[in-house]
């Protein structure tokens, strides 16, 4: 047999081997899961319910604030927002995403906050993880940073989720522009005031992330 022969063998041998491998470890990427996620999912119903409790109990009292003169400020937890996901948010959102995405829950870090969610394809079911970054860069102004999208832990196109961000801006008051930080898209939302709330001027003045929790302060004025 010829060394040409043996190489063209090798050759038509190795390279579906290789393709093979590929896709395997693609399959493997895909399904990795966030401990984070692993643990929210794992937490026992009545200790969601309770944080569902308390997210709604804050939300309220926040809402309330905002709606009278004077400053207000509110503090939530990763385990109040993933409460809230998995109780009240199927009861009362029902639609609220896609058909073949579930179980949302978050991660808060003073880096960012990290989204995620479950996929079920017909091919192939996998996590999406979504990193952002959210700050004030000036009064009254929420400010956005898409850092990165995985499927798994394959790294995945930013146009969807730029889509979807501009789909709900459009849907809602919030005024929506985009800009460019470090090479990362970021979302400039300029906030709408409350319903009713009249002569009133609502103020967002600080968010802050910290490890599990992310701090809001604003300030509510009558309008001169």
């Amino acid at each position: 047999m010829s060394r040409r022969l043996c190489l063209t063998l090798w050759i038509g041998c190795g390279v579906p081997a290789v393709l093979i491998a590929a896709l395997v470890g693609v399959f493997a990427a895909l399904r990795f899961e966030p401990k984070f996620y692993r643990d929210a999912l794992a937490v026992a119903y009545e200790a969601r319910e309770e944080g569902s409790d308390q997210m709604l109990q804050r939300m309220a009292a926040l809402v309330s604030d905002v709606r009278k003169p004077g400053k207000w400020q509110a503090r939530f937890t990763a385990e109040q927002i993933n409460g809230w996901l998995a109780v009240d948010f199927v009861k009362n959102h029902h639609g609220a995403l896609p058909p073949l995405f579930h179980d949302p829950r978050v991660s808060i870090e003073p880096e960012g906050i990290v989204l995620a969610c479950r996929y079920e394809g017909w091919i192939v079911s996998t996590v999406l993880t979504l990193i952002v970054e959210p700050y004030v860069p000036e009064e009254n102004m929420l400010a956005l940073r898409i850092v990165r999208v995985r499927a798994g832990l394959v790294p995945m196109p930013l146009e969807k989720v730029l889509d979807g961000i501009s789909d709900a801006a459009r849907r809602s008051e919030w005024r929506l522009e985009w800009r460019q930080s470090g090479g990362d898209p970021v979302a400039l939302l300029s906030t709408p005031p409350p319903d009713n709330a009249g002569d009133l001027a609502v103020k967002i003045e600080t968010i802050r992330l910290g490890k599990g929790d992310i701090f809001v302060s604003g300030s509510t004025e009558r309008k001169k």
